[in-house]
């Protein structure tokens, strides 16, 4: 399966994860990019024995975009704090039934996951085993029943976005678990990753990298100025790598 590498040095790695490939691997045996990449590096650097390559964020399966590697247990434990201290941005575009009521705005949610059914609960105040959810939107485009929107996520909660983007009443193209419609000649849900931005594990710099959706399923909705246009809306990291507003 051909992924494509945005960059690569020997702690770092950057790839495009195509949609409806595990981010790990599962109980289903389903390629997934970790066993995919490990596989790759092993035979593009000869390298005997076993590879390392540490998962410092997931994307749902559905989900294609941007994703980051660590190729070395240093850099996957610096990546790994990265994300937890927020130092660690990403953005996504995503297409919605129906138009939010406000242009942009950030939104504050809890969200508690059931495991069994794979599904998240989403709540306006603190509830009982849920945790805080915040991401920020901005209308692109619209067009008929359906909205482009640009995503910055402050928080990495699971199904983040489908879950709090239904819950304001726009749920995702394809997302049927989530409340959308079904929509001919769509097969993934209209989600895609298309930035990070980290400061390097080992040098400090800020690395930033992209990726936008192909012109199949939702995304054949829009333009290519449209979708490069959303891409880069919410694309705001500060100069040291932090969110403007994190702690």
């Amino acid at each position: 399966m051909p992924i494509p590498i945005l960059y690569e040095d020997n702690h770092v790695l950057a790839v495009v994860k195509p949609p409806g490939v595990l981010s790990q691997e599962d109980e289903t045996g389903d390629p997934d990019m970790l066993t995919l990449l490990k596989q790759d590096l092993k035979e593009r650097h000869n390298k005997p024995g076993n590879v390392f390559l540490g998962l410092v964020h997931r994307l749902d399966r559905t989900v294609g975009g941007v994703m980051v590697f660590a190729k070395t247990s240093k850099s996957a434990s610096r990546l790994s704090e990265s994300v937890r201290s927020r130092h660690f941005g990403k953005t996504y575009v995503c297409v919605v039934q129906g138009c939010p009521s406000v242009q942009q705005a950030k939104l504050t949610h809890y969200i508690r996951k059931d495991n069994k059914h794979n599904q998240v609960t989403v709540y306006n105040k603190p509830a009982a085993e849920a945790k805080e959810a915040i991401l920020e939107y901005e209308v692109a485009a619209v067009s008929g029943r359906y909205t482009l929107v640009a995503v910055r996520l402050h928080t990495g909660r699971p199904h983040q976005i489908r879950a709090q983007m239904a819950y304001i009443g726009c749920p995702l193209v394809g997302d049927l678990k989530y409340g959308a419609k079904p929509a001919a000649g769509i097969s993934d849900i209209a989600l895609w990753s298309t930035s990070v931005s980290v400061p390097h594990p080992v040098t400090k710099e800020m690395i930033s990298f992209h990726s936008i959706p192909s012109g199949s399923n939702a995304w054949s909705w829009w333009t290519d100025k449209q979708l490069k246009s959303a891409s880069y809306m919410l694309n705001r990291v500060h100069k040291e790598g932090r969110d403007a507003d994190a702690p």
